[in-house]
């Protein structure tokens, strides 16, 4: 037999198979079934049981109502959903339609990874993204939100860019339509990340544009940008998940933003995390190009700067407009300085605003919202009215700041952020703003004297001293006398004058009819001063949030104001330059740093950095072929390029003495070794997918770092990939690259290539020792330093001495067998040099040579076939030359 309350809990749970259920039961949230397992696995809190359900134990487990945020952060992070199931009315209004009737429950709230808005769950710098991925017709769009902020986008891409856009937001959850899930799953990683499969209705673009007109109660989308029946269904898709996860609460959002390939430079996944823009190598903040730049004050600017980097400009006028705001800032150090110092006063206001629209919020959350509204104000007023030289950029996001005076008015009369304690409650409604809630407080602060008094009277009539009035939850406020001086009281006395309560082990507890009258007219106030407070609390919040889109302005706005003035405060610190952008492909850098290095270099040793620098032109040289040993610098020289051209788009000055970049569509890089065991790719297996993405997708536009191609397999599979891959680059890509390599063939191809030129890394050799100097010279390397770097790193000399002598028979050998293939056929005589390390082994005689091959040598017009096709007719040579 099913209880009542398990049919109700059932019932419930039915409607959020997918969410943990968390069922109120007064003080406690309570977990059942499987929810209970999971719940106690992951929480680590004890497992019992509760009753039965068809013959076998239910498990159960709960959480205290008091501390239930906490657990539920835990389970958010670790990616369940959890519904919030409360009980809706008292159980004295459930009596009222029964003795037996239960207490009516419902889930107020779906909270999931993409959904949150509390600080506790959030993290404070880090974006919250929910993303919506659509397909319609073979058109794929992506919009995604931040509800903790408001923020909106939306656009179109293909399937491909989907992990890049990913590797950018780094989403939380993702809501999928059917069928596209399959198509997908191998763009995104899914690693502790919620997806969120929704039928094709909620996609439906014209159920998608009713919620859209509704959600931001307009007539027409057309205001916000041309979207797609796809787009729309995107977006329409995310305010059905939010009506349903915050259950009909109205979720405030910034009109939605368009986005376009056109004006975003695009960056894969292992760009990314190669060129280290938001983490490090190790995963940390520190150490990476964030953690560089961050010199920010806000939360929400500091959110802003790691957007902005993850996604560069590709339109000349706003990445100018941008630099003439850092520009700004970095001339105007009295402004800036100012602005800054306002800022450290500033809240998170923003998700503090969503907060309250969505009916979470607290009086904390006003203050919030108040003080971010009076630095807005005072910057707006003060800071910038006094300068004329405002650019056009930094103007117009300081008309985006409203006076908000009336706001700040009633916000500074109405709460106080030093709370008002009264008897036990604490409030930061201010004192004089409602004459009846003071009135009420009055009666309450008053209470405890009038208590206090009566007690004394009472004590003194009585003749016993020890006489005290308590209070408790079950019997209010009663007159505690011991059994011994109860006794010492008349009957006739205590019928006139007290009325019994209760009896105890060691007292007897009365009340009077003048204590009830006390009790009623302090329950009363305390009654009538929370529902006042409830009611001037609304009032207040409605008043905020009615202006919603103006504070949302204004915290975005600071946002921007703080992440200008961060980016002039780093070039202050740094001595970086503003750079200039083109529409060519010039990559012209002067004296460039690799901003993360030099950083390292000053906080660990107080060293300089040697800075270089690095010339393609656009009708010249675009390839530049880096040769030099390990250690020496190549991969730093290729790092720091990259990163300053992705710093100049972002809109940042960027370390160097001068640059000129002619603006890159997407940077490319394929660095170090990694794999990835878990889809069965071999770190040679993820070089070439990685260096296959770049031979797809490179444009002439494009900006590709290659390090060491070809590396991860044998020596001469490697240098065929690595040549074959440098033509193409230079033949089909036609695009600006920095290729370092070991392999010193392929400094040759200068000759042939005519856009490539060689550099290499300069170092010295001073009585055995290798000196690196970091600087880059024009020129190929005369050797890797291999037994040199190894020794550095502490080989045994056991086995450096051996490589040197295996080194030397190999070059010495190489040298003979260039000089031999230089011989006419009948010099060479019957039998062949042995070019092999042990001259022992011997070859085959020229008599087997097979004819064919060298019959189609005859055919061939050396100075025309291509290098590979050479390679193709030696290692045919090789098969039959080399010994059984």
């Amino acid at each position: 037999m099913v209880t009542p309350m398990m049919d109700q809990y059932l019932e419930i749970k039915s409607n959020y198979s997918e969410a943990l259920v968390f069922y109120r039961m007064g003080d406690f949230y309570e977990l059942f079934f499987e929810d209970a397992k999971t719940a106690s696995s992951e929480l680590q809190i004890t497992l019992t049981t509760r009753g039965k359900h068809l013959d076998q134990s239910i498990p159960m487990c709960g959480v205290p109502f008091h501390a239930a945020e906490g657990y539920i952060n835990t389970l958010i992070h670790k990616g369940y959903k959890v519904a919030v199931c409360e009980q809706t009315e008292s159980p004295s209004e459930a009596k009222k339609r029964g003795y037996k009737s239960i207490v009516k429950r419902e889930v107020v709230r779906l909270i999931t990874p993409g959904t949150i808005t509390e600080d506790s769950l959030l993290v404070s710098n880090n974006s919250n993204f929910l993303i919506s991925l659509n397909e319609l017709r073979n058109e794929t769009t992506a919009s995604w939100v931040d509800i903790s902020t408001g923020d909106f986008f939306v656009k179109g891409l293909k399937i491909d860019d989907i992990s890049s856009l990913f590797a950018r937001l780094k989403p939380k959850e993702v809501l999928i339509s059917e069928g596209l899930l399959e198509k997908v799953h191998t763009f995104i990683n899914t690693d502790n990340l919620v997806i969120t499969p929704l039928t094709s209705s909620s996609y439906n673009s014209m159920n998608a544009e009713k919620k859209l007109l509704e959600q931001f109660q307009v007539k027409s989308l057309d205001g916000f940008g041309e979207f797609t029946k796809p787009m729309i269904g995107a977006m329409g898709s995310i305010i059905d998940y939010l009506q349903i996860t915050q259950i009909g609460k109205s979720v405030v959002l910034n009109s939605p933003i368009l986005e376009t390939h056109s004006t975003i430079m695009e960056i894969d996944p292992a760009t990314r995390r190669n060129l280290e823009i938001t983490k490090s190598l190790s995963g940390d903040i520190k150490g990476s190009l964030l953690d560089c730049l961050d010199k920010t004050i806000t939360s929400n600017g500091k959110r802003l700067l790691e957007s902005r980097l993850s996604a560069p400009l590709t339109n000349i006028n706003n990445i100018n407009e941008r630099l003439d705001a850092v520009e700004f800032f970095l001339e105007n150090e009295s402004t800036t300085t100012k602005v800054r110092e306002l800022l450290k006063k500033c809240p998170d206001f923003g998700r503090a605003l969503s907060r309250l629209a969505l009916h979470r919020g607290t009086s904390q959350d006003l203050i919030s919202v108040k003080n971010g509204l009076i630095v807005s104000r005072e910057l707006a007023l003060e800071v910038f009215s006094e300068n004329s030289q405002t650019p056009p950029l930094v103007q117009r996001i300081v008309d985006n700041i409203s006076a908000f005076k009336t706001l700040i008015d009633l916000l500074e009369s109405s709460l106080t952020e030093k709370p008002v304690v009264i008897a036990d409650k604490v409030s930061n409604i201010a004192e004089g703003y409602n004459v009846q809630l003071d009135k009420y407080r009055r009666i309450l602060s008053d209470s405890g004297d009038i208590i206090i008094k009566m007690q004394l009277a009472l004590a003194e009539e009585t003749k016993i001293p020890s006489l005290k009035i308590r209070h408790n939850n079950v019997l209010g406020y009663f007159i505690d006398l011991t059994i011994k001086n109860a006794e010492k009281l008349s009957e006739t006395y205590l019928s006139e004058k007290f009325i019994h309560r209760q009896t105890t082990a060691n007292s007897k507890r009365f009340t009077s009819h003048h204590l009830s009258e006390i009790e009623r007219d302090i329950r009363s106030a305390d009654m009538k001063s929370s529902e006042l407070e409830n009611s001037i609390f609304y009032e207040i919040k409605s008043s905020v949030v009615a202006n919603a889109s103006t504070i949302n302005a204004a915290a975005k706005s600071l946002a921007e104001l703080d992440f200008f003035a961060s980016l002039a405060e780093v070039s202050k610190c740094e001595n970086w330059i503003r750079p200039v952008l083109s529409n060519g492909t010039t990559f012209e850098v002067i004296n460039g740093r690799h901003p993360i290095v030099e950083s390292s270099l000053k906080s660990k040793s107080n060293n300089s950095f040697i800075s270089n620098n690095c010339e393609l032109k656009e009708t010249e040289k675009r390839i530049l072929l880096l040769t030099g040993p390990n250690m020496a610098g190549k991969s730093t020289y290729l790092r720091q390029n990259a990163i300053i051209a992705l710093l100049s788009q972002v809109g940042s000055f960027v370390p160097a003495e001068k640059a000129h970049i002619g603006v890159i569509d997407r940077i490319f890089s394929r660095i170090g070794a990694a794999d990835d065991l878990a889809h069965g790719h071999s770190t040679f297996m993820m070089e070439m997918i990685e260096t296959a993405t770049i031979l797809n997708q490179a444009s002439e536009k494009s900006f590709v770092i290659l390090d060491e191609i070809g590396r991860g397999t044998a020596t001469y599979d490697g240098l065929s990939l690595a040549w074959s891959i440098l033509e193409y680059l230079h033949d089909k890509n036609n695009c600006r690259s920095l290729f370092a390599t070991h392999y010193h063939e392929l400094t040759s191809l200068e000759k042939t290539l005519n856009h490539l030129c060689n550099f290499s890394i300069d170092v010295k050799e001073f009585e055995g020792e290798l000196i690196f100097l970091h600087k880059v010279t024009e020129g190929s390397a005369k050797s890797s330093y291999g037994i040199q770097v190894a020794k550095l790193a502490g080989l045994p000399s056991i086995v450096t001495d051996s490589a040197a002598k295996i080194l030397s028979k190999l070059e010495e050998n190489s040298k003979q067998k260039e000089a031999f293939t230089s011989l006419d056929k009948d010099e060479k005589g019957p039998e062949y040099i042995h070019y092999a390390p042990k001259p022992e082994i011997e070859y085959k005689s020229s008599t087997i040579i097979n004819n064919t091959v060298l019959k189609s040598l005859e055919n061939k017009n050396l100075d025309e076939i291509s290098p590979l096709e050479a390679l193709e007719i030696l290692y045919e040579i090789k098969k039959m030359w080399l010994p059984l």
